[in-house]
């Protein structure tokens, strides 16, 4: 068995959930995935079935990606999505007109730093880890592209609701952090209230499987009727 499944994680799994759970159901030890969804997030997960398979993976780390955002602004917490603790919470409204021209700043060529609350590792140990027991660490800035940031709903947001914001990004960036900038250069703060990936490289959301889907297709024999061969 092997080739790539294009699974649309739910919510509260983690990326490593969905590996483990196939990996038992499919009787393949080795199996990876092409980009890390938060538990918070949905959508588009390549998963790489076989050894074969996971060589081609970073291939599709580095493929841009498309994502569906939930905006909340006035409200700032420490891990930029409303998952986290609450830092303040003022609920606040902001003209469509304004979150347009501050979009504006946010796209093309940018420079962004990690969120504490993130994988990426510093002196050896994971950010994340640092940051649960308080700690602080430096991240250097990188470099990403936005290629589009756009308003899809609603025409106003009245206080405490949440703006729904297209995003296709490169490699790298953090959607919580985005939000969190936005939020910033308003002057309101903000932070990420959902968040669904629509698109992975060529791998879009309505070509993916449900996990429920997935497991019923695995259970029947025919799961691998569903992968994409590698080539």
């Amino acid at each position: 068995m092997t080739g790539i499944l294009v699974i649309d994680k739910p919510e509260g799994w983690t990326s490593f959930d969905v590996i483990a759970k196939l990996r038992g159901v499919l009787g393949v030890q080795k199996i990876g995935h092409a980009g890390t969804l938060d538990p918070i997030a949905t959508g588009v997960l390549p998963v790489f079935v076989s050894r074969e398979a996971t060589r081609h993976i970073s291939r599709y780390e580095s493929a841009d990606k498309e994502y569906i955002a939930g905006l909340r602004l006035g409200v700032a917490t420490d891990t930029l999505d409303i998952a986290g603790r609450i830092l303040y919470d003022t609920p606040t409204a902001v003209p469509r007109a304004r979150l347009e021209a501050a979009l504006g700043s946010f796209r093309g060529d940018i420079i962004q730093t990690p969120p504490m609350y993130s994988a990426i590792k510093v002196n050896g140990e994971r950010l994340y880890k640092i940051a649960r027991r308080g700690g602080e660490a430096e991240r250097p800035p990188r470099n990403i592209t936005v290629f589009a940031a756009e308003i899809l709903e609603p025409e106003d947001a009245p206080p405490g609701a949440d703006w729904t914001l297209r995003f296709c990004v490169s490699k790298g960036t953090y959607i919580r952090a985005l939000c969190a900038d936005i939020g910033s250069a308003l002057g309101t703060g903000g932070a990420m209230s959902s968040l669904r990936r629509t698109r992975v490289g060529e791998f879009r959301i309505e070509d993916a499987l449900t996990m429920e889907e997935a497991l019923s297709l695995a259970g029947s024999g025919e799961i691998e009727a569903k992968m994409r061969p590698v080539e």
